[in-house]
C-alpha cells in the first residue's frame, strides 16, 4: 500500500453537515496528523436521512449532501492538503422508504417483470396462496379495510402517471390495472384512441411473465401506451379533467379503490405483518431495507459505478464495505471487490467474535476495529474486581442469571419476535426440501421452526462461510457441528435424525438447489439473529459492567491479560497490518471516554457497591412501583460514565435502552406506564440536589483515572499494528451514548482553536488544562507527528516487540516496541497503585522498564534523554504516557 496509512478520522454527514462543510475542516484535520478522511455515506439517501445507510440510488452523490458539486468542492480540498478520501459503501441492501427508489419503484409497477426484479432477494414464491406473486409492504397503520375505509389511501394521476398515496408514500400502479378506468373515460367521451390505450393495457403480458421475450414486449408496448396517453391528455384539456374526474370518484368509493389496489404487484399491509408474512430480505428488522442480490454481476456494476469511478479518478482511495455477513456469498463479493479495485485500500464492517479470525480467503486489508475496541479495553479491566462487582450486581438486580443465560434467551426472543418473517422463509424452505427427502417428509411446520430456531441460537459467531462445491473449512465445521449438538442438548424433544440433515445441508454436503438456498439463507439469518439478539436485546439486559457491552464483546470475558494483548497484536501485525483500530465509532454503545471511566468500576468494586446501594435508598422516594432495579442500575452507571449529562440526553438514552431490552416495553408496543414512571424517576432524581451531588462526589474519585484510562488506550491505538482511527470529536474528552446521541454536531471551530493554542505550550501547561482535553489532543498531534515522521515504524514490515517492567507493580504497565525505533508505555489499573484512590499522588516505586541499547526522547517531554534503565516514576512524571523516540547520531 502506497503511501502508508497515518490515521483516518470519521466524520457522519447528513443535512446538517454536507460534503461542504466536511471540506471546510479538512485543512484542521490536516494540522491533526490524519491522511485519510473516512465519510459515511454520500449516495443518494432517503431524505432526511441521519446516516447515509438507506441509499435509493447509488448512482448519484446525494442531493442533500451537496450533489457532486459538493463532492467536487471535498476532493479539491482533500487534494490541496494531502488528504485521502475513504469513503463508506452499502452493498447489502437499499432503502424503499417514500418513492425515491427508482429499481424499486420498477419493481412495485412491473412486478416479477421489471427489469430490477431480480435486483432484490426478494421471494416470490414465499408469499401466500390468498396474495400469489406480490410483495407485502408493511407499511399501513391499521388493517387495510380500516386504512380504506377512513379514506387513508388517495388514488392521483398526472401525465399520464397513475399513484397511490399513502402517508408519506406514494406507490405506482401496475399499468394494466388502469385499464377499465381509462376504458370507461374514453367511453363516456367517445374517444378512439384512449380506448385504444385502454384495450392495449389490458393485453400487455402479465406480471407474473418470466419469458424474456414477453417481458421486453410489456416494457416496449407499455412505453408506447404512456407515451401516447401523455401526448393525448396534453392535447385535450376535456380528457385530462375526465379521467381527474373519475380519479376523484373513485377516492370516493371505498370497495372500487379497494378492488384496484388489490390488482397491483404489491399488498399493503399492517406493519405487524411484517413479523410473521414478509417476502422479501430485510436489513436486519428494518422493514424499510430491503436486501440486493449483489452477487449478481449486474447488480454490483450498479451499485459500485460510482464509488469505483472515484476510486479510478483518485477522488477516493480506500473503500470501507458496510455489513458483509448480509450478503449471499461475501467471499465471492470481496474477490469480485478486489479485482474491480486492485490498488484500494479496503477495509469491511466485520463483527468478529471474541478469538475470531476474518476469513483468510477474503482479499482485504483488515476489518474496522470493533475487534481493538475490545481487546484494547480489556487491558483495563482488573481481575481482581471481576467476583466483588458480580456480587454487587446480583444483589442489586435481584438475579443471578449468567450473561450466557441472558443471551440465549434474548436471541431466542428476537428470532421468535423480531426476526419471525425470516425464520418463516426459512422453515417454509426447509419444509420443501423435507418433502423430497422422506425420511423427513412428515415433520411439521412447528418441529421445523423449533430445530432452526434451537440451532441458530447456539452460534458464538455471526455467521459461517460455507460455499458450494467447496468442503466447509474446520472453523466453519466446528462451529455448526458445536451449535447442533447444544441444540440437541437444550431441546431434547427434538429428533435426532432431523438435526444431523439439518446439520449436513448446512455443511452443505446434501446436494440440490433448494438444498444450497438453504444452507446460505441460514448463513443470512445468523448474523441479524447475533446483532438484535446481541447487540440490541442482551446489551440492554445485562448490566454486571457496562463497559464490556461492547459491539463485538462478550461482557462474560472480564477483561484481557498484557500476555494476551501482546499476541493478538503479534498476530495483527502478521495478518492484517492495515486493519482500522477503532476504540469509538457511530455504532459504539458508548464512546471510548465513558467505557474508560466505567472500567474504573473494576478497581474500586467495594466503593462502587455501597455508593450505588447508597444511592438505591436515597432514591426510594422518587421510585414508582414499575421502575425494576436492574434498569436502575443501568441508570447509576450510565450517570457515573456521562457526567455531566443532562435530563434530556440521558432520559433519551434509557427510553431508548428499555425499549432495546424488549422486557418491560419495545419499540413496537410501547409501555406508556412504565415508560412514564421512568421518565419521573429520572427527572425527579436528576431534580435531587442531594442525589446530584453524590454523583458529582463519585464521579471525582474516579475522574482522574478514567482520564489515564483514555489517555492509555489512545497512545495504544495509535502505535498498535493497525491504522488508528479517529472518531469525530473524541480527539477532546468525549462522553456520548449510543445513536443518536454520538451524532450530535462537533464544534470543529471550538477544535481549530485549541489545536493552535498547543504550540508553544508546555506539558505542564497543556496538564493545567485537563478539563478541556488538551492533553488527549496534544497526545494525538505528537502521536501521529511521529506516524508521519517515520511511517515505515508502523507498516507491514515494522516489527511489534512487548517490553517488560520489573518491580513490583510492573503488572500495571503496557510497554511495546515499533521497529526497534518507537516504544509506547502507559499505566493500567492506576488506582491499585499506593496512593489516593482518586489517582492523585500515585507511586511506581522502583518498578523500571528497561531501554534498548541507544538514547531515547520522550515525545511527551521535550528535550528528554533516557538510556538504559528507567525508573517509571521519574518516566512518567511530566505526562502520565510516554512515546520514546530512538535517537539517531544525527540527532
Amino acid at each position: 500500500m502506497n503511501p502508508t496509512p497515518i490515521a483516518t478520522y470519521r466524520i457522519q454527514l447528513c443535512k446538517d453537515f454536507t460534503l461542504h462543510d466536511a471540506a471546510a475542516v479538512v485543512p484542521y484535520l490536516a494540522r491533526l496528523g490524519i491522511s485519510h478522511l473516512y465519510t459515511s455515506p454520500c449516495q443518494q439517501a432517503t431524505a432526511g436521512s441521519c446516516s447515509g445507510y438507506d441509499v435509493v440510488d447509488p448512482g448519484l452523490v446525494s442531493s442533500e449532501l451537496g450533489g457532486s458539486a459538493g463532492h467536487a468542492m471535498l476532493d479539491e480540498a482533500l487534494t490541496s492538503n494531502r488528504l485521502r478520501h475513504m469513503i463508506d459503501i452499502v452493498p447489502n441492501h437499499m432503502s424503499i422508504a417514500g418513492s425515491d427508489n427508482p429499481w424499486w419503484r420498477d419493481v412495485l409497477k412491473h412486478g416479477q417483470s421489471s427489469h430490477y426484479a431480480a435486483w432484490f432477494d426478494v421471494d416470490w414464491d414465499a408469499t401466500e396462496s390468498h396474495w400469489p406473486n406480490r410483495v407485502l409492504l408493511p407499511v399501513l397503520g391499521d388493517q387495510f379495510g380500516r386504512v380504506l375505509d377512513a379514506g387513508g389511501f388517495t388514488l392521483n394521476y398526472t401525465q399520464g402517471e397513475f399513484t397511490l398515496k399513502y402517508a408519506e408514500g406514494v406507490y405506482p400502479l401496475e399499468p394494466s390495472s388502469t385499464a377499465g378506468l381509462l376504458a370507461l373515460v374514453g367511453e363516456r367521451l367517445q374517444h378512439a384512441e384512449l380506448a385504444f390505450v385502454a384495450q392495449n393495457l389490458q393485453q400487455l403480458p402479465r406480471p407474473s411473465a418470466s419469458l424474456h421475450s414477453l417481458i421486453m414486449r410489456r416494457h416496449q408496448d407499455f412505453a408506447v401506451l404512456n407515451e401516447l396517453l401523455v401526448r393525448i391528455n396534453s392535447e385535450n384539456p376535456e380528457l385530462a379533467n375526465a379521467i381527474a374526474t373519475e380519479v376523484d370518484r373513485l377516492n370516493n368509493a371505498p370497495e372500487e379503490l379497494g378492488a384496484l389496489i388489490e390488482l397491483q404487484n404489491y399488498r399493503l399491509a399492517h406493519w405487524r405483518a411484517a413479523d410473521l408474512d414478509l417476502g422479501y430480505r430485510r436489513f436486519f428488522n428494518i422493514n424499510t431495507l430491503v436486501g440486493l442480490r449483489v452477487e449478481l454481476p449486474e447488480v454490483f456494476k450498479a451499485v459500485h459505478e460510482l464509488p469505483l469511478q472515484w476510486l479510478k479518478s483518485g477522488a477516493a482511495h480506500a473503500l470501507r464495505v458496510d455489513h458483509p455477513d448480509g450478503l449471499r456469498d461475501p467471499t465471492h463479493y470481496m474477490q469480485r471487490l478486489r479485482q474491480s479495485a486492485p490498488e484500494a485500500w479496503l477495509v469491511v464492517e466485520k463483527i468478529l467474535a471474541p478469538d475470531e479470525k476474518l476469513p483468510t480467503d477474503w482479499p482485504v486489508d483488515g476489518t474496522t476495529g470493533y475487534d481493538f475496541v475490545n481487546q484494547v479495553q480489556g487491558l483495563f479491566v482488573d481481575p481482581d474486581g471481576e467476583a466483588a462487582l458480580t456480587t454487587c450486581y446480583e444483589t442489586f438486580s435481584k438475579s443471578k442469571k449468567t450473561y450466557a443465560e441472558v443471551a440465549q434467551e434474548s436471541k431466542q426472543c428476537v428470532l421468535r419476535d423480531v426476526l419471525g418473517s425470516e425464520v418463516t422463509r426459512l422453515t417454509s424452505l426447509l419444509r420443501a426440501i423435507c418433502e423430497r427427502h422422506w425420511r423427513h417428509r412428515d415433520h411439521t411446520r412447528a418441529v421445523l421452526s423449533q430445530a432452526l430456531v434451537g440451532i441458530a441460537v447456539q452460534f458464538s459467531v455471526y455467521r459461517t462461510y460455507v460455499r458450494f462445491g467447496a468442503d466447509a473449512n474446520p472453523e466453519d465445521r466446528k462451529q455448526i457441528e458445536q451449535a447442533v449438538a447444544a441444540a440437541r442438548n437444550t431441546n431434547p424433544q427434538l429428533d435426532e435424525e432431523l438435526l444431523q440433515f439439518i446439520q449436513q445441508l448446512l455443511l452443505m454436503e446434501v446436494g440440490g438447489t433448494l438444498e444450497e438456498e438453504f444452507a446460505l439463507r441460514f448463513q443470512q439469518l445468523t448474523g441479524p439473529a447475533m446483532a438484535k439478539g446481541i447487540e440490541d436485546t442482551a446489551f440492554y439486559r445485562y448490566f454486571r459492567l457496562i463497559a464490556l457491552n461492547e459491539v463485538g464483546g462478550d461482557p462474560a470475558r472480564w477483561g484481557c491479560s498484557v500476555q494476551e494483548f501482546h499476541r493478538w497484536c503479534a498476530d495483527a501485525q502478521a495478518s492484517k497490518p492495515y486493519s482500522l483500530l477503532a476504540t469509538s465509532t457511530h455504532d459504539t454503545k458508548r464512546s471510548e471516554d465513558v467505557r474508560a471511566r466505567l472500567l474504573v468500576l473494576s478497581e474500586v468494586p467495594k466503593m462502587w457497591a455501597d455508593t450505588s446501594k447508597h444511592w438505591c435508598n436515597l432514591n426510594a422516594r422518587h421510585r414508582g412501583e414499575l421502575v425494576d432495579a436492574n434498569t436502575e442500575y443501568l441508570y447509576y452507571q450510565t450517570l457515573v460514565g456521562a457526567w455531566p449529562v443532562d435530563v434530556n440526553r440521558i432520559s433519551a438514552f434509557m427510553e431508548k435502552a428499555v425499549r432495546e431490552s424488549k422486557v418491560h416495553t419495545n419499540w413496537a408496543t410501547v409501555n406508556e406506564a412504565y415508560e412514564t414512571e421512568l421518565r419521573n424517576f429520572i427527572s425527579r432524581t436528576m431534580a435531587d440536589r442531594v442525589f446530584v451531588h453524590a454523583v458529582e462526589v463519585f464521579v471525582r474519585k474516579i475522574l482522574c483515572p478514567g482520564r489515564l484510562n483514555s489517555l492509555a488506550q489512545t497512545l495504544i491505538k495509535l502505535t498498535a499494528p493497525g491504522v488508528p482511527d479517529l472518531y469525530q470529536g473524541c480527539e477532546l474528552w468525549d462522553l456520548s451514548l449510543v445513536d443518536p446521541d454520538n451524532r450530535r454536531p462537533v464544534d470543529f471551530a471550538h477544535r481549530v482553536k485549541l489545536l493552535a493554542e498547543l504550540e508553544g505550550l508546555t506539558p505542564g501547561a497543556i496538564i493545567e488544562r485537563i478539563d478541556e482535553g488538551l492533553p488527549k489532543l496534544w497526545l494525538i498531534t505528537e502521536a501521529l507527528r511521529v506516524r508521519q515522521e517515520h511511517p515505515d515504524w508502523f507498516g507491514a514490515e515494522a516489527a511489534y516487540e512487548p517490553i517488560e517492567a520489573a518491580g513490583a507493580y510492573a503488572a500495571h504497565l503496557v510497554a511495546f516496541m515499533r521497529a526497534g525505533s518507537a516504544i509506547t508505555v502507559v499505566p493500567r489499573l492506576y488506582c491499585r497503585l499506593p496512593g489516593e484512590p482518586s489517582g492523585t499522588g500515585k507511586t511506581w516505586g522502583t518498578t523500571v522498564i528497561h531501554l534498548p541499547q541507544g538514547s531515547w526522547s520522550n515525545r511527551f517531554e521535550p528535550g528528554s534523554i533516557f538510556t538504559g534503565e528507567v525508573q517509571l516514576t521519574r518516566l512518567l512524571a511530566v505526562f502520565p504516557v510516554a512515546l520514546l523516540v530512538k535517537l539517531t547520531e544525527q540527532t
